[in-house]
């Protein structure tokens, strides 16, 4: 049965096991999962898992991902008509837009490039943008040695030019709205809580800002951008 199959849920009952769970915290990576919850309009409900290892490194936690990251959910009603648990954020999303066909595209072609687009993130945004932060605002940023800091700004202005140059003309990064959006916005805003767009010259990322406009306007980005909430 459901909470036999998954002991996350003995620490984080399910009040409605026959929908999605969705364990998380409102971070880059979090807000993936619960944006593209809402914009889906799949039913679910949400669990917060803070990043205290008390939660992330629990048993119960590890039980569904050995990673000891967030986001992970539970589908009851898998493709196979079994429960399903995932984690991966990246993998999330495909998963989602698969079971609501929504924001994969209309063709093979389609979904290729989203899901090149998603990788460039998962690959190169997310980890390159972490470090980013880690450096200039966390602990890394009390190294005296200027060149990590360096580095990763300079790769954070390669990227940021990549997006915006593939944003000229483009209200989307692959076409119409889709993951790929999902996946790559929560991480470029990030630079604003690092206090690093100066350092990466985002005022000149002309195609990047009306891009961030048009994403925090969706009434469903903002519904889900504080799921579960922090307090």
């Amino acid at each position: 049965m459901f909470p036999d199959d998954f002991p996350i849920t003995e620490r984080w009952p399910a009040k409605d096991p026959s929908v999605i769970q969705l364990y998380s915290f409102p971070t880059p990576n979090g807000v993936k999962a619960s944006i593209m919850l809402e914009e889906t309009g799949l039913p679910y409900e949400a669990h917060k898992i803070t990043l205290s290892d008390a939660d992330v490194k629990s048993a119960a936690f590890l039980s569904l991902n050995p990673n000891n990251k967030i986001p992970a959910i539970i589908d009851p009603n898998g493709p196979d008509g079994a429960p399903i648990g995932l984690f991966e954020s990246g993998a999330i999303l495909i998963y989602l837009a698969e079971k609501s066909g929504k924001f994969l595209g209309q063709n093979a072609s389609d979904r290729a490039r989203i899901i090149q687009w998603l990788m460039f993130q998962m690959g190169g945004v997310g980890p390159m943008f972490g470090q980013l932060g880690y450096f200039y605002k966390f602990a890394g940023s009390e190294i005296e040695d200027p060149r990590p800091r360096t580095r990763y700004i300079n790769e954070a202005k390669r990227l940021l030019s990549v997006l915006d140059g593939e944003l000229k003309g483009r209200d989307w990064i692959a076409g119409d709205f889709s993951i790929a959006d999902i996946a790559l916005v929560p991480w470029v805003k990030a630079l604003e809580f690092y206090g690093a767009k100066e350092a990466v010259e985002w005022e000149s990322r002309t195609n990047l800002i009306p891009w961030l406009d048009r994403f925090d306007a969706r009434p469903a980005v903002q519904a889900g951008s504080n799921i579960p909430a922090r307090s």
